[in-house]
């Protein structure tokens, strides 16, 4: 079938995205391949996974060439590779949405053996949107800028290869808030407090907060607590001259910066947005309570 020209005219050109040499995420790009041909739709598919789909009439471009030229990007995979993607995507104006091939799938909404249906919802205009603010990493030698990153979910200051005490200093806005003897610093974008940071024992923060929570890895005192702060905040760390080790800026488990002693690392929030859909009957609290088993309801 085909669409009309007022469904046609939102999401025209579709990206598809997915995790190459992977079974079963390959079977539904192809799924989706065919779903989305019959309806119309111009389709461009990510060229890392030129080598495993056997297609008719592929056009390829890579993660840039899909955000400069498609309305909408479907990312099959997990929450990790919705956040490769999402690195790169967030730097232009496309939607993003995610079918699930992983395993807790907080990113990653739709069903890949049940998609058909709530993403023909999501196709005709019928979805939620939701702003995703990213983090950026810079690290500073001696006031020069020497490496930066973005992150999705999180960016986070450890030393390198072994678990190791350092110590830094953490300045707000310039304001002088806490020095820490620790083995490191998490600090989360509410996308990734469902994630590393959770595991640290930090608090979840609902999608929409405009909200950075810094979590102190196993600080060597009783007083050092996690605390979070306004996202329009610029967090300065200084990195003191006592170290002993290398560290690391980690940004999402995937981009390692190289951080000395003596170092600054600003980390704050880009001007860049992921524009991540959901379907309509999205319920963030539903979402919680499946992945993480929370009680039913009392009455």
């Amino acid at each position: 079938m085909s669409l009309d020209s007022k469904q046609q005219s939102q999401f025209k050109t579709i990206g598809l995205i997915g995790k190459p040499q992977h079974s079963e995420a390959l079977q539904t790009l192809t799924s989706l391949y065919f779903f989305l041909q019959a309806r119309g739709h111009s389709i461009i598919v990510d060229i890392r996974l030129a080598d495993d789909l056997e297609l008719p009439q592929i056009r390829y471009e890579d993660l840039v060439g899909i955000g400069q030229k498609c309305d909408l990007a479907i990312v099959v995979g997990g929450d990790g590779y919705m956040l490769g993607a999402a690195r790169v995507l967030a730097r232009f104006d496309i939607s993003v949405i995610g079918v699930n091939r992983g395993n807790l799938g907080f990113l990653t909404d739709l069903d890949p053996e049940d998609f058909e249906k709530p993403l023909t919802e999501v196709l005709e205009g019928t979805y939620q949107t939701e702003n995703r603010f990213l983090l950026e990493a810079q690290v500073y030698s001696h006031g020069h800028l020497k490496s930066s990153s973005t992150a999705v979910n999180e960016a986070v200051l450890h030393p390198d290869k072994i678990a190791h005490m350092i110590e830094f200093e953490v300045y707000v806005n310039d304001n002088f808030m806490i020095n820490q003897r620790a083995d490191g610093l998490i600090l989360s974008t509410p996308t990734g407090s469902t994630a590393y940071s959770l595991s640290g024992g930090g608090p979840i923060l609902t999608p929409k907060l405009d909200a950075i929570s810094l979590l102190p890895m196993f600080p060597h005192t009783l007083n050092s607590r996690p605390i979070v702060i306004d996202a329009n905040s610029v967090v300065r760390l200084k990195i003191a001259q006592s170290n002993t080790t290398e560290m690391q800026i980690s940004c999402d488990s995937h981009v390692n910066l190289s951080v000395l002693p003596g170092d600054e690392v600003v980390i704050k929030k880009t001007q860049h947005q992921l524009k991540l859909l959901h379907p309509q009957n999205y319920n963030y609290f539903h979402v919680l309570h499946n992945k993480f088993g929370w009680g039913n309801k009392l009455f």
